[in-house]
């Protein structure tokens, strides 16, 4: 019964999205995870730096 419903899920997907709409999706997301890491590793490398200076 699972696999019924999530090939269901998995054709009503297909049928709504068109390709270029659902490659859009995961870039849109995948940009902001980069940007959100991006900000975080250079907040963090901020923080190491600027405390080593008041040592």
């Amino acid at each position: 019964m699972r696999k019924l419903t999530l090939f269901s899920l998995a054709i009503f997907t297909m049928l709504t999205l068109t390709s270029c709409e659902a490659i859009e999706t995961i870039f849109k997301a995948g940009m902001w995870w980069g940007i959100i890491l991006v900000v975080a590793v250079v907040v963090v490398l901020f923080l190491i730096f600027s405390r080593g200076k008041n040592s």
